[in-house]
């Protein structure tokens, strides 16, 4: 084997491994995960899915709400309601790959500390996915 290849291996072996650490890094946050399960218990077409680094709750297989990393809820709105609710630092735009997304938004762990912060959030996520014609 040339001894450029070798080197080449170590160094895709060392990437891939930083990558690992990566994902590792972002997976979802477990208790906040459960809390939504929790909220979610029973609600007719209920599935979850890792997706992202997070774990997404689909209803009818639309996404209302995931947990993400670091505690943080990613929530899908209604836009024009959205726009309301940013507040630049517990509620922002979510962002994928530096763009917004429109009818979407991050809310910080901070936003979530108690069950009723969190119902408010999951119930907004709900309505709008339910409000949605059917497909």
């Amino acid at each position: 084997m040339p001894e450029g290849y070798r080197s080449l291996r170590r160094e895709v072996s060392s990437a891939s491994l930083a990558s690992a650490r990566l994902l590792w890094s972002m997976a979802y946050d477990e208790a906040l995960a459960q809390r939504i399960h929790h909220l979610l218990e029973g609600e007719p077409g209920l599935t979850s899915r890792k997706m992202f680094g997070g774990l997404g709750f689909m209803l009818d297989g639309r996404m209302a709400v995931a947990a993400g990393g670091s505690g943080s809820l990613m929530v899908r709105v209604d836009p024009s309601d959205g726009a309301t609710w940013v507040d630049g630092a517990a509620v922002a735009p979510m962002e994928m790959r530096g763009r917004a997304l429109d009818g979407w938004l991050l809310v910080s762990r901070d936003a979530l500390a108690s069950d009723e912060q969190l119902r408010l959030w999951v119930d907004r996520g709900v309505a709008f996915v339910r409000a949605l014609p059917p497909r």
